[in-house]
């Protein structure tokens, strides 16, 4: 029933084995990410081995971007998935910089010509996380919509500040709303008896 705020997904969201990643990846994910922001809370944005968490988990946001575009449809789906790809090759890129940065490369964000294209493309990450959100707000409970635009307000400043505990605290907000989303999907269709 979409148009009511708060209904549940009405995709089936699991009945094949590309459903099924899809819908396993609004789990993993997030909870990759967030392993990536304890270890750079704890342990230095400097640090490779947080940087590497840090590309495992925004990859697997490339698989969270394609499952939010197969629950919208229409113009928002199309939006999503043009800024999601470039939100989270962002992303990527972020993560990438962190390696080289800890190797005593130049840092990207401080430099300039070619790579300041690090700066959009990073932003479009969040604003990929405010699309979904308006892409679930008919199919999802709205806690799980007001997380997610939430997370989405909320990372520019933990994630451009270097803030750990609000980063890992919007993280966490993350691994909530997604797993909330995977939750709340209808049962698959169950198939009628043949004969």
């Amino acid at each position: 029933m979409p148009g009511r705020l708060g209904a549940p997904i009405v995709k089936a969201m699991t009945s094949t084995p590309l459903g099924r990643l899809l819908t396993a990846s609004l789990v993993v994910a997030p909870a990759v990410y967030l392993v990536a922001d304890v270890l750079y809370a704890t342990r230095g944005w400097d640090d490779p081995t947080a940087a590497v968490v840090h590309v495992l988990g925004a990859v697997g946001y490339t698989l969270v971007l394609v499952r939010l575009v197969t629950l919208g449809d229409g113009v928002l789906a199309a939006v999503l998935l043009v800024v999601g790809a470039f939100g989270t090759a962002g992303d990527v890129a972020y993560g990438f910089n962190t390696i080289h940065v800890s190797l005593g490369d130049t840092d990207l964000v401080d430099a300039t010509g070619a790579a300041v294209l690090i700066k959009p493309l990073g932003l479009c990450f969040p604003l990929t996380l405010l699309l979904g959100a308006a892409v679930l707000r008919r199919h999802a409970p709205v806690w799980t919509v007001a997380l997610l635009a939430a997370g989405g307000l909320a990372w520019p400043v933990a994630h451009i500040a270097n803030i750990g505990w609000l980063a890992v605290l919007v993280n966490a907000a993350l691994v909530a709303a997604f797993a909330g989303v995977a939750l709340a999907r209808t049962p698959d269709p169950v198939p009628a008896p043949v004969g």
